[in-house]
């Protein structure tokens, strides 16, 4: 009885977190300071943000604003308590910012302001290469050198057996060749960069003159200078909201040579040459670091494998500098202090660094990751969502988050981001374990081109959207709360480095529904990772299959997962080759998908099965609290069309986070021998069950579902024979075929915004119409139509396709709004047999305007009435 109602209790916290959305679990957008900064219109602005459901803010500041403004100053600081102060009488959360404006660590410059020799340092290679080679020093150049060599040239590259090292103490440096031996003679230089990063002030961006000199991250004491200088004048100020209203610090991608530096240099700092002889790199291997070593590469054998072994010493010294002189005294700073750190690093794939973070995040942009061309399975941008998410999981952290949306509109139009995309960005996210969304960007002022071009676009107030953002906000609570104190199912370790996290393996796990988590190999090592009963036990997460797609990575690793192996937990590996380098290695070889899936699911790696290979489905499974459920996301562009199959039997409750809605799901139960014949294997879980459990699913493109699992329920329909229809994502009867009537040939009236009417003979997109092309806005469509039926309230108002989106009124009756295709509106109960008033407000993105592109908008073809038989 107490396990009831213990279990009744939280499923009814978890409807009621999930029904009704919480400000804890708000999207906190990136808010560009960028113009003058007054206290009216900021309070205006936050008090428009909590009312459309935004309860957080990001404070950014961005190129625009006055010079007379300086950063940091009183006059700055007296802005910024204006927010925050506001933000706390309406119980909104504040995450500060770092920089003015990216990458972080410059404090806008002030710190090579104040310390010249603390700008960014790179090594550069001088060269020269012949018969009797020789270079000659500069006095810059010999103040600035670290290291001087000369080796002989072969056939394979180099004969590393005749590298000589020269004494620094000279000025000149060569060799003398006795035949028609070729010698290369390097001279390395320790110097400034010229590095910056953009600043806040017109003149300061890329390229113009007055940009802020880039730090040297890799030298401790500026950092130091940087926290003095950004992070304790903004707790001097601001203390008494700290760990309150102030929640987080963010950093943003630090660049250790900064923007458009020297070409040709590495990453460096003085007496980095020490600091990384603890990691093995030696000074003679200093020539080999910028030799080309892909498959490539005109060097050969043990030379080639020479420069590989010299680049990931060299890689490896300078993130592990990094994270001491850069992430770790941030971290420990934003602790000590009450807050989170929050932010990414530099690379989409740098999950080493995520443990610093007490909220770890990344960041989409340039559209590096899309639902066009595989771009969000494919590449290393396609691995930041779990570079988080994962990091996050297995090191029990709360929330993590993504700066998501900045110039990711089509064809490189940024301006014409879509609602219909910003919803595959954030399911994308979402399934994938991200709960905490970062906007980017909320424009605080859009005056002249340099401020509404400046990394567009605004998702937020100055967008045609804005006036039904609830509803965007709300799914994000919705989700984020989902996805937070969420456990995942996954059975399956995708074993990674701390800078490189390989996606093929996760693409077909990905495509095949089939959850996985990245292990870092750090996490490897008692006690933060045990074998027990033939698994990997990572905090909450137990692993029965490890994959690895790096032989590297199995010999870091070599200890646990010999005991992992002995215990019978299941190694694969992805090709042969690999399974070559790991001799005696007791591990499954999987040559293609259609292996390595049948591996995973031998291995009972699934928790779901869609019984059509369905590449485009992604779900995610688990528990939150004593909750469990699956979530569902269509990641292609087309309908999924499918029956989903679960190894158990129960009920299954619909909720769909983007309406706030609930229903029960008409599941099937099937005895084995009926349904599992059909399919191609009955491997894995499906194995040995004498019934299991079916749901037809039908997900529209940019649809999300979740499906709350009770396997304590015994389903209402138990064993259900084949019906003749079909069925909606809920479950629900639909019917194959609908009656539809079209009604091509109306008079249509237009109205602008601004109130300009237009006539037109059937309906038309407005940018075809001269005066209109660069329009973006609202436009009000009406017209009046004859529906000669008899009425049977099953019918739905169809508009065939829409630019972007659009709000449908019949006969007075709101029909709602919808931002993505299919436009098909439910008419509850407002159609009537004759005449028909329609109102149809469309919107289409600011793109036409701000980017004066006349792309399509408004009602390309015509409506209809589309009548359900089954309804």
């Amino acid at each position: 009885m107490e396990k009831t109602i213990n279990k009744n209790e939280g499923q009814k916290r978890f409807m009621e977190g999930f029904l009704n959305p919480q400000r804890e679990y708000t999207p906190i957008p990136f808010w560009f300071l960028n113009d003058t900064l007054t206290k009216e219109k900021l309070i205006r602005q936050i008090h428009d943000f909590n009312e459309k459901g935004v309860n957080g803010f990001v404070i950014h500041p961005r190129i625009g604003v006055p010079k007379e403004m300086v950063y940091l100053s009183d006059e700055f600081m007296d802005m910024v308590t204006v927010m925050v102060e506001e933000a706390k009488k309406l119980s909104m959360k504040v995450v500060l910012y770092d920089e003015a404006m990216y990458p972080s660590g410059s404090a806008h410059g002030m710190v090579v302001k104040n310390h010249p020799e603390y700008a960014s340092i790179g090594l550069k290679k001088l060269e020269a290469r012949g018969v009797s080679p020789s270079l000659h020093l500069t006095a810059q150049e010999k103040e600035d050198l670290l290291a001087a060599m000369a080796v002989r040239i072969t056939s394979e590259g180099y004969d590393l057996s005749s590298l000589m090292l020269f004494d620094p103490k000279e000025t000149a440096f060569g060799v003398t060749s006795d035949g028609e031996e070729e010698w290369a003679v390097f001279v390395f230089l320790e110097k400034f960069t010229g590095g910056h990063i953009r600043g806040i002030h017109f003149g300061e961006d890329d390229g113009e003159g007055n940009e802020p000199p880039s730090a040297d991250l890799l030298n401790p004491k500026a950092v130091e200078e940087f926290i003095q200088l950004t992070h304790e004048r903004y707790f001097d100020v601001l203390k008494e909201h700290f760990g309150d209203t102030v929640i987080g610090m963010f950093t943003d991608e630090p660049d250790i040579m900064g923007r458009d530096h020297e070409p040709g240099l590495l990453a460096w700092t003085r007496g980095f040459l020490t600091f990384a002889g603890d990691f093995g790199l030696e000074e003679k291997e200093l020539f080999l670091l910028w030799e080309n070593t892909s498959d490539k590469s005109p060097l050969k054998g043990k030379v080639r494998e020479a420069a590989i072994a010299a680049g990931k010493k060299y890689k490896t010294a300078v993130n592990k500098r990094m994270e001491e002189t850069y992430y770790e005294p941030l971290s420990v700073w934003c602790k000590t202090h009450g807050i989170a750190l929050t932010g990414h690093p530099h690379e989409s794939d740098d999950i080493g660094f995520m443990k610093y973070f007490q909220m770890p995040a990344q960041d989409v942009v340039w559209r590096w990751v899309a639902p066009e061309k595989n771009l969000g399975i494919e590449g290393p941008h396609s691995t930041m969502a779990k570079c988080t998410s994962d990091s996050a999981r297995h090191r029990g952290i709360k929330r993590n988050g993504n700066e998501c949306f900045a110039c990711c509109g089509e064809n490189g139009i940024e301006w014409s981001f879509t609602v219909r995309d910003m919803k595959w960005y954030m399911d994308w996210l979402f399934v994938r374990g991200v709960n905490l969304l970062f906007p980017h960007a909320f424009f605080y002022s859009v005056e002249g081109e340099r401020r509404f071009g400046e990394r567009p676009p605004d998702v937020g107030p100055n967008n045609t959207w804005w006036p039904f953002y609830n509803q965007i906000s709300d799914y994000m609570k919705r989700m984020s709360y989902l996805l937070t104190e969420f456990t995942n199912s996954a059975s399956v370790a995708v074993l990674c480095e701390a800078h490189n996290l390989p996606w093929k393996a996760a693409k077909m796990l990905f495509e095949n529904q089939i959850e996985f988590n990245y292990l870092e190999e750090e996490l490897c090592s008692e006690p933060e990772c045990k074998v027990q009963n033939g698994k990997l036990i990572v905090r909450d997460q137990a692993y029965s299959v490890v994959v690895i797609e790096d032989a590297d990575r199995y010999y870091t690793c070599k200890d646990i997962l010999e005991k992992f192996v002995k215990e019978g937990g299941n190694l694969v590996v992805l090709d042969s080759e690999l399974a070559i380098r790991m001799p005696g290695v007791r591990a499954w070889i999987a040559e293609n998908e259609n292996a390595f899936i049948t591996q995973m699911r031998s291995f009972g790696a699934e928790r779901v099965r869609s019984k059509k290979h369905t590449k485009s489905l992604r779900v995610t499974h688990g528990f939150k609290e004593s909750n469990e459920f699956f979530l569902l996301t269509n990641e292609g562009n087309e309908k999924i069309n499918t029956t989903l199959l679960f190894p158990f039997t129960g009920t299954i409750e619909c909720l769909d986070a983007w309406r706030g809605t609930r229903q029960k799901a008409a599941v099937k139960v099937r005895q084995t021998q009926n349904g599992l014949n059909s399919l191609t294997d009955h491997t894995g879980l499906f194995a040995s069950l004498s019934k299991f459990m079916e749901l037809p699913l039908i997900l529209n493109e940019r649809e999300s579902l979740i499906l709350l699992v009770d396997r304590d329920e015994i389903p209402d329909m138990p064993e259900m024979e084949e019906a003749e229809y079909t069925t909606d994502q809920t479950g629900n009867k639909i019917s194959y075929c609908s009656l539809v009537t079209k009604f091509p040939d109306q008079i249509w009236t237009m109205t602008t915004q601004d109130g300009k009417v237009i006539k037109t003979d059937g309906v038309q997109l407005w940018n075809e119409i001269l005066g209109l092309e660069e329009y973006s806005g609202r436009m009000t469509y009406e017209t009046e139509f004859c529906y000669d039926d008899e009425i049977t309230g099953s019918e739905s108002l169809s508009i065939d396709k829409v630019h972007e989106f659009a709000k449908a009124t019949l006969n007075g009756t709101d029909l709602g709004m919808i931002l993505w295709e299919p436009f098909e509106y439910d008419t509850k109960g407002a159609l009537k047999r004759g005449k028909n008033h329609l109102t149809v407000e469309v919107y289409n993105t600011p793109a036409n305007h701000y980017s004066k592109k006349a792309l399509p908008s408004g009602i390309e073809n015509g409506i209809s009435i589309v009548k359900n038989k089954n309804k």
